[in-house]
């Protein structure tokens, strides 16, 4: 056995072992990413570089790194399924229906959740029902529309990164969705994914609920953040996003 982690170890020190240890744990243990876009701003900012565990929830398939070519025989984006995510969880994913586009999104429902937006309000009714809504949230968050209990806003106390543009107001100018949009029921191994940064995010209300196979990892740590100017944010790296 020794002789077998001696020659392990000789050739992980080899050019090719060392590519190939690097490309393993990309594909199957961490992997960065940075935040192109604001719609997570007031959790996760522009030019934030982040650590992203890919097993959380099961094994992505490998693809090479930005040329996004899936390296196994078939079309799934799952190799082994695992965990699911949870309501309230910052998921890594590929994009419905265009998957070489990652997105980081939050997880604001999971299937047989009832989501609708109301005035710009999110609301929220758990596959559980009334029992399990009364049960966990606080009286002043529920409320009956429809003849149906639903809870308002369910994460902003949690997460205060949560907010709303109070300058987007006017219907004209902005997707109606972002204001009203009518209920749904999430699919079957499907998850509604929402920015925080709520009137400035292109998430589910859009193009749909988010494929559990096309779910990459989560957000673990912050390791480097720069802002538009080139700046350092020292305040940032090695921070944990909730």
């Amino acid at each position: 056995m020794s002789d077998f982690f001696k020659k392990l170890y000789i050739f992980s020190t080899t050019w090719t072992g060392s590519i190939i240890i690097v490309l393993l744990i990309i594909f199957f243990v961490i992997q960065s990413f940075v935040i192109p876009s604001g719609s997570m701003i007031g959790t996760l900012l522009v030019g934030d570089y982040l650590f992203v565990k890919k097993f959380t929830y099961g094994t992505p398939s490998p693809h090479i790194p930005w040329l996004e070519i899936n390296l196994t025989p078939w079309k799934g984006l799952k190799l082994i399924d695992g965990d699911k995510p949870k309501r309230g969880d910052i998921i890594v994913f590929r994009k419905p229906h265009q998957t070489n586009l990652h997105f980081v999104k939050r997880c604001v429902g999971v299937p047989g959740d009832k989501i609708m937006v109301k005035n710009k309000d999110l609301y929220l009714r758990p596959f559980e029902g009334d029992d399990f809504i009364r049960a966990n949230y606080p009286a002043e968050k529920i409320v009956e529309i429809g003849g149906l209990i639903w809870v308002k806003n369910p994460y902003e106390d949690k997460f205060p990164g949560i907010h709303h543009d109070d300058e987007v107001q006017e219907y004209q100018f902005y997707p109606e969705k972002i204001f009203n949009m009518p209920p749904i029921v999430v699919e079957k191994n499907h998850y509604f994914a929402m920015g925080d940064n709520r009137d400035h995010s292109n998430d589910s209300r859009f193009w749909g609920s988010v494929p559990y196979e096309n779910i990459e990892g989560t957000p673990w740590m912050i390791f480097f953040s720069i802002d538009e100017n080139h700046s350092v944010r020292w305040n940032r790296m090695f921070t944990f996003p909730k």
